[in-house]
């Protein structure tokens, strides 16, 4: 059987159920030809997934292309862009029928989920790594960024925080957790998170700044004071914290520091002018999109945690993608 670059991209990866009417020309060509509609910038970005940094290399190929994809897709979501296009290099250390069966098996779901097309890409031999560009349509003056926060404007972020650090953490065997029902839970969630695209759409031209959390909270949050010239104020007690992440720590203040800290979320934190507050949390209740109002920013630079208005000093880090298995 023929397992050339050639082989692989025709059995694999030509076939597909998206085929977008914006795509002239994708797979098969040096080159893709596309179409951005008139009125809209294209937003683009690339992310790399290395076996052992960002993944086990043994872990599950399905939930491994899920959250590359997802993980791409979160910068759009975060931009208030769209999905349209994405390429995809491949490298894998040899082939394996039934790895990459289950790996596009977990892609094309999620890109048939958000209309996404793969337009191309590259196939090579060598350590298993995962490349993907993803790239979007946002209105002209409608993208989200990170710097047009104020001082008096709150913040929020969508979903729950902290199960992706719990699962990692039993994934990687530094935490025990006799419940297996919720070690399977939390260990699932880590994957298969889900890129806030909707989230990011509704609030153009309603949130003053917006990311994705990857590196987790406090490390995010971190860019939008920077860019933006501000401070903020977090309530611990208000992070949204899953009933599974209250059940696997000892604490409500464990889990109050692993959503700060918990990487690899892909949820959104964004910051919306008080007088728009009402109005969003009402367009996000209409949508069942999940938001938690958790703290303003102030003119004093850095950032102060206040539990039940008594601040608290935790010494928190953000994210480093599998530290603990690349030492």
């Amino acid at each position: 059987m023929a397992t050339g670059e050639f082989d692989l991209i025709g059995r694999y990866f030509e076939h597909q159920k998206i085929n977008r009417s914006d795509v002239d020309l994708a797979i098969g060509d040096d080159c893709a030809l596309l179409r951005v509609p008139e009125g809209y910038h294209l937003a683009i970005s690339t992310d790399s997934l290395v076996a052992g940094t960002h993944f086990l290399a043994d872990a599950d190929p399905k939930q491994v292309a899920h959250k590359a994809l997802a993980s791409n897709l979160s910068d759009l979501a975060a931009m208030g862009a769209t999905p349209a296009w994405v390429s995809l290099a491949l490298t894998l250390p040899s082939f394996d029928e039934q790895w990459l069966s289950a790996f596009c098996e977990g892609f094309f779901q999620l890109a048939e989920q958000y209309n996404v097309q793969l337009i191309g890409g590259d196939t090579t031999k060598g350590p298993l790594s995962i490349t993907l560009t993803v790239q979007g349509f946002v209105p002209v003056g409608q993208a989200l960024t990170r710097s047009g926060a104020s001082s008096t404007d709150a913040i929020y972020v969508t979903g729950q925080l902290g199960d992706s650090a719990a699962g990692l953490a039993l994934l990687l065997k530094d935490k025990q957790c006799d419940n297996t029902a919720l070690s399977q839970a939390l260990m699932t969630r880590h994957f298969m998170t889900m890129p806030q695209v909707e989230a990011g759409t509704l609030l153009r031209g309603k949130a003053s700044a917006a990311l994705d959390i990857s590196d987790g909270l406090i490390a995010d949050l971190g860019h939008i004071l920077k860019r933006s010239n501000v401070g903020a104020e977090i309530y611990t007690e208000a992070l949204p914290i899953s009933a599974e992440l209250a059940a696997f720590c000892e604490t409500p203040e464990q889990a109050q520091q692993m959503a700060l800290s918990s990487g690899e979320e892909y949820q959104l934190c964004f910051t919306v002018p008080v007088e728009q507050c009402d109005d969003v949390e009402a367009l996000m209740a209409k949508q069942g999109i999940q938001i938690s109002r958790i703290g303003q920013l102030t003119e004093n630079k850095g950032i102060v945690l206040l539990n039940n208005g008594e601040p608290v000093n935790w010494q928190l880090s953000g994210w480093d993608h599998f530290e603990s298995e690349s030492k």
